[in-house]
C-alpha cells in the first residue's frame, strides 16, 4: 500500500526528537524562609493556616514548595538557629528562595529576635540573598503581609513601621526581585473592610487573631504572592496557574501534629 504525502510527512515529523522544555530541567524547588504567617500548620492549630500552605495551588506541578517558615522566627533567629544553613545545604541552582520576615523582627524587648530596620534587619536579609546566589539559586524578597488593623474611620492601618521600606530599599540596592505583599495585603484588607476581613483571619469562637489566617485568608495571600512572582518575572506565565479561579477551602489540610 502506497503512502500519501501527508502520511510520509507525519511519519518523518514523528521520528524527529522534539526540542523544548525538559520536564526534569523544569523541576525546581521554591523555598520559603519566614514566620508563622507563612508556616505549615498542624491539626492542633486548625483552622490557622499559613499562606505557604496554599501557594502550591497556584503553581504547576514541576515547581515544588518547600515551606521552611517557622512560627515565631525573625530574620535573625532563623539564621542563628541554623535554619538558613539547612536551606542552603539543599538548595540547588535555579531554585527559588522567598524571604518574608518582619513580624518578629519588630519585637524590641526580645534580643534573640529583634533587628533594627535600616541596619541589622538589612544585614540579616543580605545573608539570605548572598547565600542563595552563592548556590546558583534566585533570592526573592517579600515584604511582610499586613495584620488586620483598622482606625476609627475604618481605614486599614500599616503595622510594620520601617521594615517594608528597608526591604524595598535593599531589594533595589541588591537588584533582587521584590514581592510587595505588605502593600498589596493592606489594599486587600481596605477593600474588604472591618467586618469582612474577620473571615480571612483566624477568628474563632475562642480566639480573635488579627495576625494569622484561616483557609480563605491564606489562599488570598498566596494568590497575591503568585501574582507578584508572575509580575516580577520570577516565574513565567506557564508556571502560574488558577490565578483567576476560586480555590476550595477544602483543599487546605492540616497534618497530624508530631
Amino acid at each position: 500500500m502506497s503512502l500519501t504525502r501527508r502520511q510520509v510527512t507525519s511519519a518523518a515529523l514523528a521520528a524527529v526528537p522534539l526540542v523544548g522544555r525538559s520536564p526534569e530541567r523544569d523541576r525546581r524547588t521554591l523555598y520559603i524562609a519566614g514566620d508563622s504567617t507563612a508556616a505549615q500548620k498542624y491539626a492542633d492549630a486548625a483552622p490557622e493556616t499559613g499562606w505557604g500552605m496554599a501557594l502550591p495551588f497556584f503553581l504547576r506541578k514541576e515547581i515544588t514548595v518547600s515551606n521552611q517558615a517557622v512560627n515565631g522566627r525573625s530574620s535573625k533567629s532563623f539564621v542563628d538557629e541554623g535554619r538558613l544553613d539547612a536551606v542552603l545545604a539543599t538548595i540547588r541552582p535555579r531554585d527559588l528562595l522567598i524571604v518574608q520576615f518582619a513580624h518578629n523582627d519588630e519585637k524590641s524587648a526580645d534580643p534573640t529576635r529583634y533587628t533594627e530596620p535600616w541596619t541589622t534587619y538589612q544585614d540579616y536579609l543580605r545573608l539570605y540573598v548572598d547565600g542563595a546566589r552563592a548556590k546558583g539559586a534566585r533570592p526573592v524578597l517579600a515584604t511582610a503581609v499586613e495584620r488586620r488593623k483598622f482606625d476609627a474611620d475604618g481605614n486599614a492601618v500599616p503595622t510594620h513601621g520601617d521594615y517594608p521600606a528597608a526591604m524595598r530599599a535593599l531589594a533595589e540596592e541588591e537588584r533582587v526581585a521584590l514581592l510587595d505583599i505588605e502593600a498589596l495585603s493592606l489594599a486587600l484588607w481596605q477593600s474588604l473592610g472591618v467586618e469582612a476581613t474577620k473571615t480571612y483571619f483566624n477568628w474563632t469562637d475562642t480566639e480573635q487573631d488579627n495576625t494569622h489566617f484561616n483557609p480563605p485568608g491564606a489562599i488570598a495571600v498566596a494568590r497575591l504572592v503568585a501574582r507578584e512572582l508572575l509580575r516580577t518575572r520570577v516565574l513565567a506565565r506557564h508556571d502560574v496557574i488558577r490565578l483567576h479561579e476560586s480555590i476550595p477551602t477544602s483543599w487546605i489540610t492540616w497534618p497530624p501534629a508530631s
